[in-house]
């Protein structure tokens, strides 16, 4: 197992400055990083690879930020070229940092969250599924996989349980697509956790690791014994990712509806989160 932490912690904008958190993260014993790309061009790759590969650490994964203007099935044209079109600059920036995966809501622009009818939901379907076999074959160019992460009910009404994540995938027929699950959005979405990990099986491609209050994995209800052993059952030994937030970084928290702290700062949550994590899948 490999474990990282998503930049999110410490920023919503990352970029060339950011750099200067390596050293920490890998005193910590951390793997690698998992960068939260607002868009391309934010920073300069040849350098961002270089820093990670002197702190000893990889980039585990590009994470997207499927904000407006970032919408497969959205109304427009142009919402939905850009969904597209930013998830191959996600593929790019993968690419170019030796990253091997690019994880997240593909599907949608995050807090869209309506109650549509059957028909439009079909046709969205319809627009999501040919938007992801286009980006799959950009994928498939470069090397890169895509995991396609179920949200919460608050932060999309599209795809929020892994059954939802198994037809898409299924329906676009590539092999670089795959899942990301989220212990967050599976306490609130799932009827069993760990069975939806293993009805995942050879398809999850990526884990997020989070408390069910967004804080320091361990600290709270998620049931992390069965989730291990599930994990251990369909045999992962890919990376697990702390996403967490906290109240510091203003525009994840506003967006994340962190309102209170769950630790002393994103330093004492990094640590403790991957002491917990090592321990449990020691």
């Amino acid at each position: 197992m490999k474990f990282g932490m998503n930049t999110l912690i410490y920023t919503g904008e990352f970029g060339d400055g950011h750099r200067s958190l390596f050293p920490g993260l890998k005193a910590m014993g951390y793997d690698g990083v998992e960068i939260a790309l607002g868009a391309k061009g934010d920073f300069d790759t040849g350098k961002m690879l270089g820093s990670l590969e002197e702190n000893g650490l990889v980039c585990s994964s590009i994470c997207g930020l499927y904000g407006p203007g970032r919408d497969m099935r959205g109304s427009d044209a142009e919402s939905i070229r850009g969904g597209i079109e930013y998830t191959k600059d996600c593929i790019d920036v993968a690419s170019e940092l030796k990253a091997e995966l690019v994880v997240g809501p593909l599907y949608s622009v995050v807090g869209r969250a309506n109650l549509e009818t059957e028909e439009d939901r079909k046709s969205q379907w319809a627009l999501v599924v040919d938007g992801l076999k286009e980006s799959c074959e950009h994928a498939e160019k470069k090397g890169i996989s895509l995991g396609l992460e179920p949200l919460n009910r608050f932060e999309t009404d599209f795809i929020n349980i892994t059954d939802d994540a198994l037809r898409m995938v299924s329906d676009v027929g590539s092999e670089r697509l795959g899942l990301h699950l989220d212990t967050f959005h599976m306490s609130h979405e799932e009827k069993n956790s760990a069975e939806a990990i293993r009805r995942a099986g050879k398809h999850l491609f990526h884990v997020h690791a989070s408390e069910n209050d967004r804080g320091t994995p361990g600290t709270g209800q998620v049931p992390w014994d069965a989730i291990a052993k599930a994990l251990a059952d369909i045999n992962y030994d890919r990376w697990v990712v702390i996403e967490s937030f906290t109240p510091e970084v203003k525009v994840i928290a506003k967006a994340a509806s962190i309102w209170r702290p769950t630790e002393k700062d994103a330093d004492t949550l990094a640590r403790k989160g991957l002491q917990f994590l090592t321990g449990l899948f020691a």
